[in-house]
C-alpha cells in the first residue's frame, strides 16, 4: 500500500514588477489557509512520511507550516510534469506515504492520471489536499481517493 498526498501551495502574492515567479510569498489569506491545513494534516499524517517540496518561496512556506522535515526538489517547480512527480514520489512501487507540495497544473495532472479520468487535469484549489492510496485487493490493484480537503472548509 502507498499513499500519495498532493498539497497545492496556498494563495500567493501576485508577481510585482521585477519579481521572479518563484519568489512570490504567501498572502495573509494564504498564511491562514496554510495554518488551517497544516493543523488538519498533522492530525492525519502517518509517522515516517516523506515530504517533497518545490523550491518556490510559496511552496516552501506552505510546507514549513507543517513543522516536519522536507526535501526541496527542482522536479516539482512550475513546468514539471506529472511523470516527474510520480517518479520522484516512487509511485506506485513505493511504500508508506509521500506528501508532495507543489503547483497546478502538475498536481491536477497527476491526480487525473492516477484516477483514470478523461480530463487532462483536476482543478486543485489553492491550499487544498488530495489524498490518494494505491492498494491491492484480491490480486487487483487500484487507486482510491481517500480525501479532498480545502482550507476554506476547515
Amino acid at each position: 500500500m502507498m499513499d500519495l498526498i498532493l498539497w497545492r501551495h496556498a494563495e500567493a502574492e501576485e508577481a510585482q514588477e521585477g519579481m521572479e515567479d518563484l519568489q512570490r510569498p504567501l498572502t495573509p489569506r494564504g498564511e491562514k489557509q496554510v495554518a488551517r491545513m497544516a493543523a488538519w494534516l498533522d492530525r492525519q499524517l502517518p509517522e515516517g512520511l516523506r515530504v517533497l517540496v518545490s523550491p518556490a518561496v510559496r511552496t516552501e512556506a506552505t510546507a514549513k507550516a507543517l513543522g516536519r522535515k522536507y526535501k526541496l526538489r527542482a522536479e516539482l517547480l512550475p513546468g514539471g510534469t506529472a511523470a516527474d512527480l510520480l517518479e520522484l514520489a516512487q509511485w506506485p512501487q513505493g511504500r508508506g506515504a509521500v506528501l508532495v507540495v507543489g503547483h497546478q497544473p502538475t498536481l491536477g495532472q497527476a491526480a487525473a492520471e492516477l484516477l483514470g479520468l478523461r480530463a487532462p487535469e483536476c482543478a486543485i484549489r489553492k491550499g487544498s489536499v488530495w489524498w490518494l492510496r494505491r492498494r491491492t485487493r484480491a490480486e487487483s490493484t487500484e487507486t482510491i481517493l481517500l480525501a479532498v480537503q480545502s482550507p476554506d472548509f476547515l
